[in-house]
């Protein structure tokens, strides 16, 4: 079982939980009432069945694999500041979230360990590392329907997936500075 320490900042930490079921207000405001004024509602993501990940790549139309997101753009120092993803499983199948258990500030010392604190952390410090021959461990979570997460993206290498699925899944997704424990942990 993976716990986060009993002291650590929500901006370090994934959350798996049950968020508030939409009602007729649109999914836009579903996260309006977490504490959050600046909650950012940032859209939906459908997803086939038997995918290995699932991020589009815009501009060439193949898929990402396992990233950080760069919402908020920010240095090594303050990575740990960004705003928290809150993910909803819209069903009708079940979708897995894929954590890498190394945050991207770890990772920078390594790979960039005289200009660390110069840098912004990113997916490519991941890509680095790895073909460096350094170990990463991922963990993948199952989300049934009305199942999601509250986590720290830009800090955490990650991506959904439905590999083994067969059906699709929708993810509605929103982005906030939301303090630990704001929604039923399912864990």
């Amino acid at each position: 079982m993976l716990t986060a320490p009993a002291g650590a900042g929500a901006g370090m930490l994934v959350e798996i939980v049950r968020p508030p079921v939409p009602t007729g207000r649109g999914l836009g405001e579903l996260a309006k009432p977490l504490g959050d004024d600046h909650a950012e509602y940032i859209g939906q993501a459908l997803a086939k069945p038997g995918m290995r990940t699932t991020t589009d790549n815009y501009r060439d139309g193949r898929l990402i694999g396992l990233h950080l997101d760069n919402w908020d753009k920010l240095p090594y120092g303050r990575k740990a500041t960004g705003r928290r993803r809150l993910a909803l499983n819209l069903g009708p199948g079940d979708r897995f979230i894929i954590l890498g258990s190394l945050d991207a500030e770890a990772v920078c010392r390594v790979v960039h360990p005289d200009s660390y604190e110069r840098r912004h952390p990113h997916t490519d410090d991941y890509r680095a590392y790895v073909a460096a021959g350094h170990p990463l461990r991922c963990v993948r979570i199952r989300l049934a329907p009305g199942e999601g997460y509250v986590a720290p993206t830009e800090y955490l290498l990650h991506d959904g997936s439905t590999e083994g699925q067969d059906k699709t899944s929708a993810m509605a997704f929103w982005l906030g500075h939301w303090r630990r424990g704001i929604l039923p942990s399912l864990v």
